[in-house]
């Protein structure tokens, strides 16, 4: 009887997690992602409360005693106490991690020396796996620095060198020219907030000059967007007989 109600009220709220969470995606992919990683989090609290309110409530009715599994415990704590102070650093930095909407799962981030896309946030660790697959399980009191690369939008640059003996002005106007096509290209104009920027010439050094570009692009689509505007300026140099040079 007692399993059977803790289980219905987990289904509860379950169900009002969800369609909170359904909620929120309809507002947009930042409510979303932060309503899917709140909830993650709670329905694991939740899980963890019912579960000890229906142990102490069965040893209630079958009027067991408590009192030997108190001492245990205490004495456990008392052990684990005296080594546990990364563990509570590490849950205390996960909810200000939660509690600042620092990240969110599906976010890219770079943390602790790790970068990948958030699969999971939880109050000890969170999960990340890079761009092989790899998984990192990061502890959250190692969370020093926190930079997000998919937070509300992006800027990618867009980086093209030439050689010296190339018109600059007229590999500015080809490259800027090609930057708006790219933005009025319906395949891709909903991935790109506004018109690109032209920022100029940024180095001379060595045996290149570095034409500079910059876009505003939707959060999780900076690196589509800028390998796409590469290709296509790489392209439209070679059939405007542009010299390039490489990337030092």
């Amino acid at each position: 009887m007692v399993v059977g109600v803790l289980i219905l009220i987990y289904w509860l709220l379950a169900m009002v997690g969800r369609r909170y969470v359904r909620r929120m995606t309809v507002r947009g992919s930042e409510s979303a992602a932060r309503a899917r990683t709140l909830w993650m989090v709670l329905r694991r609290v939740i899980a963890g409360v019912l579960g000890v309110i229906g142990i102490l409530v069965i040893f209630d009715v079958w009027a067991l005693s408590l009192t030997p599994f108190v001492a245990v415990g205490t004495a456990i704590a008392a052990a684990i106490g005296f080594g546990a102070q990364g563990f509570v650093r590490d849950v205390l930095a996960g909810f200000f991690i939660l509690a600042e909407d620092q990240f969110n799962v599906g976010d890219t981030v770079s943390i602790a020396g790790a970068t990948g896309t958030v699969e999971d946030v939880q109050l000890r660790v969170t999960v990340l796996r890079d761009l092989e697959g790899t998984v990192h399980y990061v502890p959250n009191g190692q969370i020093t620095v926190t930079s997000n690369s998919t937070s509300r939008y992006a800027q990618p640059l867009i980086e093209v060198p030439i050689s010296h003996q190339a018109d600059v002005d007229r590999a500015l106007a080809v490259m800027a020219d090609e930057l708006t096509r790219l933005t009025t290209d319906p395949a891709w104009s909903e991935k790109i907030r506004d018109q690109p920027e032209m920022l100029g010439v940024d180095g001379l050094g060595g045996s290149r000059l570095l034409l500079l570009g910059r876009m505003t692009t939707l959060p999780n689509e900076r690196w589509s967007v800028r390998r796409e505007a590469l290709l296509r300026i790489k392209k439209r140099f070679d059939s405007e007989g542009i010299d390039m040079a490489t990337l030092e």
